[in-house]
Order: structure tokens, then C-alpha cells, then sequence
């Protein structure tokens, strides 16, 4: 796909490199649409494409087998590629920085492919550490795909590294609490062994992992990057070399994102900058007023914005949840739309109780996704919910906004 655009009256071509984020949002993936007489993207949903040239089709197939480089050509099949997915593929690399991306059915289904590869070459110990998105850490726990895992603090990781350690792994901001990692510390501290950072609260718009040193970055698409609440998808972006080999596994495992999906996604990166930084401007205003608030003990809020916000009440969080109006309360987030949800009771009831307090899931933490909405609205809901909470004596004092 062509990486430049012609500049107006001049024959001299600008690098998609240099182009501004929200242009490339808007752009990227979209390159060859004018000379193709398109301005909206197509929709190819095609299962299997025709070939009459079975030898060179054999041929490109080899190829795929070798290196899990995406086929030159024609498409061959839906498990090998799809020509909308690879669009959006595209974008989303441009946003992170990387040469490639690899997109799934699910940030589970990406996330397992990370861990599958890396076990393929033997090294099947993981570091991380908590708090990650709930499941997450039950697959890494668990061992479902026979991995190890040593969870570890950002000052322990180096100790914790074993000879058979492919990778590392953390999320920052981290779900659900919000915390914070020095980045660029952290890929210090894995030595030769590559970061996996994953990116889904902070998205491209507010940080690039890959800029800071992290060889994978890690979305589940199905929150900012699509921003509507109507499609599960699930990318990492990263080196062609570490591409192709998640793209075999793709291949072989079947976990393929849907052609609508990919659209979607595509589209849904044209506004990212726009809803992201407009959501992160309503959650800043909310996390302030909810640390003015008695009946808040405490607010987590981060320091590089967002539009995510955690906060514990004095109360029973339950009331919260079941006093909104305005606010949705459920799972997921980023949407337009502001939804609410208690982590301990659904993201990360699948963590071992004592393991979620220690990495700071308290019973009282609420997590808010902050939409679009007029702020003051949003606020009344909040407010009123609140009310259901009441305020136990010597509250007001421990409301306060800590950036972890």
C-alpha cells in the first residue's frame, strides 16, 4: 500500500511517517482509496477467492509457511488474510509506530497468539505484573496454554527473569486501578527479553509504547479503537518479524477477525483522537469533583490523562452501581458512551481474591469509563447515586486524587 501522499501543486511526496496523529487516524489505511475512484472503504467479505494459477498459489502459500508473510497477490482465504482486516491492519500500525499489526477475534485471542509463539521457541516462562485486565491474568495464571508465570513488582523484574523467558508483560494504565509504569525503565529492566505493554486504556492517542521501547503492544479493540460498543476485536502491533509468526498462528488457530469487524475498527480510528482526548477531558472534570466528594475516599486518576477513572466510596459500592440512571452500568469500556462497573464482582472476580487486594482491586473500587456526554449530566447521575451511598464520619478528609 502506497506510504505517501502527493503534496497540493507539487510533484514531491510527504512520508506517511511525518504526518500529524489525528491526520494519519483519519488517513492511514485509506492511501490508495482515490485512485481506486473509492472515498469509503470497501467491505470484502469473501471466504475464498478464485486462483487458476494453482502453482503460483502453491507457491505464495509456501512463502506464508515459511516466513507468516502476508501473500503477495490476490487474497487466497479468509484465515490467511482479508483485504479490509489488512486496512485496518495498517492503520493501527501507523498509530503505534510499528511496521505490522495482527488483528484477532478478541484481545484474549491476541494476547493467547503472544503467548503461543513465544512458547513455540521453548520460552514459556512469563513475567509479569498486576494489576492486568482480569483475564489476562487468569490465562497467565492458570497455565492454560502451559506457561509459567512470576508475578513480580517493576523493581523485581530483572530477578525475576529465568534463561527460558519470552517475555514480559504489563498494562499501563493498568486495569482497573489505574497505575502508572515507567515504560522505558521497565524495557531496561527486561534486558534482551521483549515488553509487551498493553496499551487498550491509554491508546495511541496518549502514549506509544513502542517509542519507549516495548516490542509488542497489545489492544483489545473492542474498547477505544472501535469506540462504539459494537465490535469484539483484539491487535498487536509490533515488528514484522514477531507479525509473521502471529499470523501463522492466526492462521493456524483460526482466531481471525470478521471483514464487518475490521471495518468497523478502521472507521472507528478516524474519531480516535477526537473521542479520546474529548472523553479524557469530561473524566478530568468528574475525577476532580469526586475528590471533592465526602462520600469518595479516594480517586485514581492518571497522570497522563485518559478517560478512565477509579475511585473508592465510603459506602457500599453496590448502591453506586444500582443508582446510576444516565450511566450504564456494565463491563467493558470505551465507548461513547459512560459505562460503570465494580471490578471485584466482574472484570477481575476470576483473580484470586487476596491477589486482586494486593495489586489494589479493593472491595470499594469503582471503575468509570467516561464518555462523551454533557459533563454536568453526567455529574447529576453520579451525584444522585452517591446519595445512596451516605457519608460515615470522617470521610470527608480522605478524598483525594492520587495519580499511581
Amino acid at each position: 500500500m502506497d506510504s505517501t501522499r502527493a503534496l497540493p501543486g507539487s510533484t514531491r511526496a510527504l512520508p506517511a511517517s511525518t504526518r500529524a496523529l489525528a491526520t494519519e487516524a483519519v488517513h492511514a489505511g485509506r492511501d490508495d482509496l482515490a485512485r481506486q475512484g473509492l472515498h469509503a472503504a470497501p467491505i470484502d467479505l469473501s471466504t475464498t477467492y478464485p486462483s487458476y494459477d494453482s502453482r503460483g498459489e502453491a507457491a505464495r502459500i509456501d512463502a506464508f509457511a515459511t516466513t507468516g508473510a502476508e501473500p503477495e497477490g490476490p487474497p487466497v482465504y479468509g484465515r490467511l488474510g482479508n483485504p479490509t482486516v489488512a486496512r485496518f491492519e495498517t492503520a493501527l500500525a501507523r498509530l503505534e509506530g510499528t511496521e505490522s499489526a495482527v488483528a484477532f477475534a478478541s484481545g484474549m485471542a491476541a494476547l493467547t497468539a503472544v503467548l503461543l509463539v513465544r512458547a513455540s521457541t521453548g520460552l514459556r516462562h512469563v513475567v509479569a505484573v498486576r494489576p492486568l485486565y482480569g483475564c489476562s491474568d487468569h490465562l497467565l495464571t492458570a497455565g492454560l496454554l502451559g506457561s509459567e508465570v512470576t508475578w513480580t513488582d517493576p523493581a523485581g523484574i530483572t530477578d525475576a527473569l529465568r534463561p527460558d523467558t519470552g517475555l514480559v508483560m504489563v498494562e499501563s494504565p493498568a486495569n482497573p486501578t489505574l497505575a502508572e509504569l515507567d515504560l522505558r525503565a521497565v524495557v531496561h529492566a527486561c534486558g534482551s527479553v521483549p515488553l509487551l505493554a498493553d496499551n487498550t486504556f491509554a491508546t495511541p492517542v496518549l502514549q506509544r509504547p513502542v517509542e519507549q521501547g516495548a516490542r509488542l503492544v497489545l489492544h483489545s479493540a473492542t474498547k477505544y479503537l472501535g469506540g462504539h460498543g459494537d465490535v469484539m476485536a483484539g491487535v498487536v502491533a509490533c515488528d514484522e518479524e514477531l507479525a509473521g509468526q502471529l499470523r501463522q498462528v492466526r492462521f493456524a488457530t483460526g482466531g481471525v477477525l470478521h471483514p464487518l469487524a475490521g471495518y468497523l475498527l478502521l472507521r472507528g480510528l478516524a474519531t480516535l483522537p477526537v473521542r479520546v482526548r474529548a472523553a479524557s477531558a469530561n473524566a478530568a472534570e468528574l475525577a476532580g469533583r469526586l475528590a471533592a466528594d465526602p462520600r469518595v475516599t479516594r480517586v485514581h486518576y492518571p497522570r497522563i490523562g485518559g478517560a478512565m477513572i477509579a475511585f473508592e466510596v465510603a459506602g457500599d459500592p453496590h448502591e453506586v452501581i444500582a443508582g446510576v440512571r444516565l450511566v450504564t452500568p456494565a463491563v467493558s469500556l470505551g465507548s461513547v458512551d459512560t459505562l460503570i462497573q465494580h471490578p471485584a464482582s466482574i472484570s477481575h472476580r476470576i483473580v484470586d481474591a487476596d491477589d486482586r487486594r494486593t495489586a489494589g482491586v479493593s472491595d470499594r473500587l469503582l471503575r468509570l469509563s467516561v464518555g462523551l456526554e454533557d459533563v454536568e449530566d453526567l455529574w447529576a447521575d453520579l451525584d444522585n447515586a452517591l446519595g445512596r451511598v451516605g457519608v460515615p464520619p470522617g470521610a470527608r478528609e480522605l478524598g483525594r486524587v492520587s495519580a499511581p
